[in-house]
């Protein structure tokens, strides 16, 4: 993602005052230039001029519009990617991960994992555990984020599917097969380094790429 001293002239004061509280140029930029294309797409949307687009936050700094409208959105961004999702009458959440070795991969998963996904994540051969604890973590995010309940909220309550012939489905949601049946989960389709989830409260919808 590209950042231009255009981008600085659609954001609010905070929003600048925010950009100015990082430590390195590129990560200004790169928050810059999320935000100034996120009003972009709002203004799309909701015919609304990007400059005139105003945020509430929650508790958990997740932005949300602050006029009355059934568009809802969630914002997710790592390794220089950032992906926006747009739904009408229901709230999308969003994660993307940029996928990296990492040496305490297992640990990470006892803490956060519940005991059949990491039980399954152990399963597989070295290689191949990367991948698939980024697939995992990016679809339990991907539902915190759409509850709204942020980290707060139990990762290790709910069961997702994330080896690579299993699909892409919530098993259970804090132990009931009937709740995970009226959420969807969907893969995202992106480049190799990244794993991606949507995850939402309502029936499988169809998904529309925009680059």
């Amino acid at each position: 993602m590209h950042h231009s001293e255009g981008d600085l002239k659609l954001l609010s004061e905070d929003e600048k005052a925010r950009a100015a509280r990082f430590i390195f140029e590129k990560d200004r930029q790169f928050f810059a230039a999320c935000r100034a294309t996120l009003r972009m797409l709002l203004q799309g949307y909701l015919d609304v001029a990007a400059t005139d687009i105003a945020f509430t936050y929650s508790e958990r700094g997740k932005p949300k519009l602050l006029f009355e409208t059934d568009l809802e959105f969630n914002v997710s961004h790592s390794g220089g990617l950032a992906v926006f999702a747009f739904a009408r009458g229901f709230e999308p959440g969003v994660d993307v991960e940029k996928v990296k070795p990492m040496a305490d991969l297992e640990n990470i998963a006892r803490r956060f994992f519940c005991a059949e996904e990491c039980a399954q994540l152990i399963s597989l051969p070295a290689d191949n555990r990367a991948d698939a604890f980024f697939r995992c973590w990016t679809r339990k995010e991907a539902y915190i984020k759409a509850t709204g309940d942020g980290l707060s909220a139990p990762l290790d309550q709910f069961q997702v599917t994330f080896l690579m012939n299993d699909g892409c489905r919530f098993v259970h949601i804090n132990g009931d097969e009937d709740e995970a049946s009226r959420s969807t989960l969907q893969n995202l389709e992106l480049d190799a380094a990244f794993a991606g989830a949507l995850a939402y409260r309502s029936e499988a919808k169809i998904l529309r790429y925009f680059d």
